[in-house]
């Protein structure tokens, strides 16, 4: 209310929005409200209670996918698009034909469609009304301020079902503002029969906006995302969770990304003679040039969304790549005349990821893969995936051993990444994103542990003075999954979230979790478990209880999955394990009466003192050149106190001696604390927990070791971390 009342116009020109989106809804409703009343309406899947637990039937989504089906996809939908760009206008006139196919046992009376752009149209839609919360307690990418002329939109002109025209509505799944027009409902003129197939013609208009977040324009830069209608997913029961047949058609939220059936994409796309094109699939046949304007025709199967780029004055960088069970792969690199030094390194990196992600998790499939680095000023539409094509970071200069290189390996790992565990598994980003942002990020961590590719963190300048600090992947992830506070469990959906921040640990905290499941399975029982993943749930959507069955399935222990899942994946624990203390004393001969042969005998305190004394006197002279430190005349009792502040995990305890030499212990159980005694020729001087680092989800490591006497090394080891992170923020700002 005080929001409202210190913006009178703002609030004034609210009112006048939500009447006129009533007054549409209203103009587009049904003809007959009590026809339609009569009509079983198909539910919405849950806005909220959306983490699954139970494991997807057999038959989910068609069946496992032997690669014996004329397609490597059950597909769903078929799109054939006619585009137009108005480069001026950065505006796309489009007519699409959209087959669809009715998976359910009813008749479909209605569909829904995405029309993502109007995420972008105004201030009230569901993800500028989230940006305001989310990104006021924490950090996010898609801030930028749009102004006038700036705004995005996508407006149906006509929809017609076998020529008839067809009503539509503005629906609101997930309870989101009035305002918010990203999903709208179609009233069919005949319904799609139990297995039937619907065919719908749309004329439509999209307006792209200035960049914003994964879309829009710059100058004579278009990346073209979410750029038209697309249908929800009909979920079936034994389907993600679903218990009956439901759509999954999610508001656009600010935070979330997209989930849709695999099909056909037929897409004939009409620009400017000048300007560079590329886009999701392979080109087919030669462009057509007329009256200044050139039509490329792109053609894919077996994907779930298309995409494309025109841009005037980009330059290309073309290779290829051929790998055991692959087809031949085009791979293109779109560039503009500044980042050319992007260029080379990007397209290396892409087919590096192209082996990397076909040796260990399944053959590429695709005959095509596209690159595009956005313009300066267009940083926002980088980063961002489409199947067989997404966008990377540019630079002026990509230097060796410079936080600019590994940045630009990173991102175009992370970017292809995406087209496995995005495109080919096809999760849903919008409910799980822990199965694409943050399954993906552990696995190019994976690949760049492989090569051998620390991160770098050197800008040109540290460089040129000789400074290039290094840091391992794993534990730069560690350093940002805010261990200390999860505020969500990793199986959260996308918007049910405290902030940007906490959205950000699903890439973070997902792939250190992953990384201590590794260390729990060994390293080949995980990758097996990841290939049987892919191999069971590739072109169908897996959930987060599919991917925990399968790596059960895989590695048969399901104690240790469990164990992830319960407490990071399903939950929000931690791990903080620490050394308490360290007790040594000597064994030396005790007073007091002892009895042997019936016989007693009776020493007191100073009998001992002469004895203890002796045999020092005698050990002495006997080792004169003994160093501090050798073992004595007397044994030395040592007792080592480990402490559970957080949940249980499997530690190594190293104990190291006086004398140099080390005792490994095992803690592999549910106490809170535990006592570990050794009798040796030398007392303990130091304990350390996980040692080698297999725990990287323990909050505090700075805890896990401790010395009987001061040593740096825990602290010059977290000094180190700190200021390894500190250089990587500054080098980051730098590079921005």
């Amino acid at each position: 209310m005080s929001f409202a009342m210190g913006n009178g116009g703002r609030w004034l020109a609210a009112c006048v929005m939500m009447w006129s989106c009533q007054a549409m809804a209203q103009v587009a409703a049904p003809a007959s409200a009590a026809s339609a009343a009569a009509v079983q309406e198909i539910p919405f899947a849950p806005a909220h209670d959306t983490i699954i637990r139970t494991q997807s039937a057999p038959n989910a989504w068609g069946g496992e996918r032997t690669s014996n089906e004329p397609t490597l996809s059950d597909r769903v939908v078929s799109y054939t698009i006619d585009a137009d760009l108005d480069a001026g206008k950065h505006a796309v006139t489009g007519k699409e034909h959209m087959t669809w196919r009715n998976r359910s046992d009813r008749e479909v009376h209605s569909v829904y469609f995405h029309l993502y752009l109007n995420a972008f149209q105004n201030e009230g839609s569901t993800f500028f009304t989230e940006r305001k919360v989310l990104t006021a307690h924490g950090s996010s990418r898609g801030n930028a301020v749009l102004e006038k002329g700036q705004w995005g939109w996508i407006r149906l002109q006509s929809v017609q079902q076998g020529g008839t025209p067809l009503t539509w509505s503005f629906v609101h799944p997930d309870g989101g503002p009035a305002t918010d027009e990203t999903v709208v409902r179609i009233d069919l003129a005949q319904p799609v029969p139990a297995g039937g197939t619907l065919a719908l013609d749309i004329d439509f208009l999209s307006q792209l906006p200035r960049v914003v977040e994964r879309t829009g324009w710059w100058g004579d830069f278009n990346l073209v995302g979410q750029w038209f209608p697309k249908i929800g997913v009909l979920e079936l029961p034994g389907e993600r969770g679903a218990t009956a047949v439901r759509w999954n058609v999610h508001e656009f939220h600010f935070l979330s990304e997209f989930y849709a059936d695999f099909g056909l994409y037929d897409v004939h796309l009409t620009v400017p003679s000048d300007y560079t094109v590329g886009a999701v699939g392979k080109l087919q046949g030669t462009p057509e040039q007329k009256n200044g304007k050139t039509t490329y025709h792109f053609v894919q199967g077996d994907v779930h969304d298309f995409a494309w780029v025109a841009a005037k004055g980009f330059k290309t960088l073309d290779g290829t790549y051929e790998g055991p069970g692959s087809p031949k792969v085009a791979v293109r690199v779109i560039y503009p005349p500044e980042y050319e030094a992007s260029a080379a390194p990007t397209l290396k990196s892409t087919i590096d990821s192209l082996a990397y992600f076909s040796r260990t998790l399944g053959a590429y499939p695709y005959e095509t893969v596209t690159a595009v680095v956005p313009p300066y000023n267009a940083s926002e539409a980088g980063g961002m995936e489409y199947p067989t094509f997404f966008t990377s970071e540019g630079f002026k200069q990509v230097e060796p051993d410079t936080v600019d290189q590994m940045f630009c390996d990173f991102v175009n790992i992370h970017e292809f990444g995406h087209g496995y565990f995005y495109g080919i598994l096809a999760s849903d980003e919008f409910e799980e994103p822990i199965l694409d942002e943050g399954l993906n990020e552990y696995w190019d961590n994976r690949m760049l542990r492989e090569r051998k590719q620390d991160l770098v963190l050197a800008t040109h300048f540290t460089k040129s003075l000789g400074i290039t600090p290094h840091m391992g992947g794993f534990d730069f992830e560690r350093l940002t999954a805010t261990l200390f506070h999860p505020a969500d469990p990793l199986a959260q959906n996308s918007w049910d979230r405290l902030s940007g921040t906490s959205y950000g640990t699903v890439y973070s905290r997902t792939a250190t979790a992953m990384h201590d499941l590794e260390e729990r399975l060994g390293r080949p029982a995980l990758e097996k478990a990841f290939k049987l993943y892919y191999q069971r749930w590739k072109f169908r959507h897996p959930s987060v209880a599919d991917f925990r069955a399968a790596l059960i399935d895989s590695s048969g222990n399901a104690r240790e999955v469990d164990a992830i899942f319960n407490e990071y994946v399903y939950g929000t624990a931690f791990i903080d394990d620490k050394v308490a203390d360290i007790d040594s004393y000597e064994v030396l001969p005790q007073a007091g009466v002892t009895w042997k042969d019936g016989k007693q005998t009776e020493v007191d305190a100073k009998d001992i003192d002469k004895q203890v004394d002796k045999q020092r006197s005698d050990w002495e002279k006997a080792h004169k050149d003994a160093k501090p430190g050798a073992p004595g005349p007397f044994p030395w009792h040592s007792t080592v106190t480990v402490r559970r502040d957080g949940v249980a995990a499997p530690e190594l305890l190293r104990v190291t001696f006086e004398d140099g030499t080390h005792q490994d212990m095992t803690w592999d159980d549910d106490r809170r604390w535990a006592r570990f005694e050794f009798v040796k020729p030398s007392k303990v001087v130091s304990a350390e927990l996980d040692p080698d680092r297999h725990n990287l989800l323990d909050r505090d490591r700075l805890n896990n070791s401790l010395t009987t006497e001061p040593n740096g090394a825990a602290s010059r080891r977290w000094t180190l971390d700190v200021s390894a992170l500190m250089q990587s923020i500054s080098a980051l700002l730098t590079t921005l």
